[in-house]
């Protein structure tokens, strides 16, 4: 039987890594890595001299039974912050229960906690969102389910993808809403930018940030929804069952006060074999 255990590992700087996580990493037979190049780093960094293998999402399946099989301790470490959130991390663990094996997790880094404080919105609650969906219905239904959510939401999202998620947000929970942008958390260029999620959606729109970064929405305030705007869902879904579809829908949603886009996407959604 083998120890795995997860190590978390600096999000910026490199000494902001624990005493405990460096005695296990000291102390593993092996260190399995999400990728070896940026971990390489950090041990060198501490003076570590441990054996490395690659483990991400591709391979752990494959390498990870035979892994934790033939050492009797196993480190793991994700490209940056707390193994297990978002990462390959997750699925060895989870290998390691199955089969057995003893695991632990040390405390440490991760990004999303910081951001959430930086952005100076109340976090009695508070929920993770990790990475949306890209596209599709799934992408829909996740923002609406964060637009409704009375408390602070975290979402992690890659640069390239930052202006197209904020605009969707904005879309998604109101342009006033309140919201900001967290990158490269601890390191030189450390940057938050705070403002509503129409204003930021505007920011970035042109601008295209590096690094890391996590978006933090504000929770819905229940008293300022404005009265008699329509469920668009309820209604498509009744007019659907009526035998409304397609662009007749869509025009029916907005004849009954829906906002052009919710109704376009409330009619996409009901029926999404028929062209608006």
């Amino acid at each position: 039987m083998s120890l795995l255990t997860l190590v978390p590992t600096p999000i910026g700087a490199l000494h902001d890594v624990t005493l405990h996580a460096l005695e296990v990493l000291r102390s593993a037979d092996v260190v399995a890595a999400e990728d070896t190049r940026r971990s390489a780093v950090l041990l060198s960094a501490h003076g570590i001299d441990r054996p490395l293998v690659r483990i991400d999402a591709h391979t752990v399946a494959s390498r990870g039974p035979a892994l934790l099989a033939e050492h009797a301790r196993v480190a793991y470490v994700s490209d940056a912050g707390t193994p297990g959130i978002s990462d390959p991390g997750a699925d060895l663990l989870r290998l390691a229960l199955d089969a057995g094996h003893q695991v632990e997790v040390l405390p440490g880094p991760t990004a999303f906690v910081p951001a959430l404080i930086l952005s100076g919105l109340p976090l009695a609650r508070f929920s993770f969102e990790g990475f949306l969906p890209r596209k599709g219905s799934a992408r829909s239904r996740r923002l609406r389910a964060l637009a409704r959510r009375e408390h602070p939401s975290a979402i992690y999202e890659a640069p390239g993808r930052l202006a197209a998620t904020l605009a969707d947000l904005a879309d998604a929970c109101g342009t006033m809403r309140l919201g900001s942008v967290s990158r490269e958390i601890s390191k030189r260029y450390e940057e938050t930018v705070r403002g509503t999620l129409g204003e930021l959606a505007e920011r970035f729109a042109s601008r295209k940030p590096r690094g890391e970064i996590v978006v933090v929405v504000a929770g819905h305030d229940p008293s300022e929804d404005e009265e008699g705007v329509p469920d668009a869902d309820a209604l498509a879904a009744a007019l659907t069952a009526a035998g409304v579809h397609g662009r007749t829908l869509r025009d029916a949603l907005e004849a009954l006060g829906v906002p052009r886009n919710e109704a376009y996407r409330a009619a996409l959604e009901a029926a999404p074999d028929q062209p608006l």
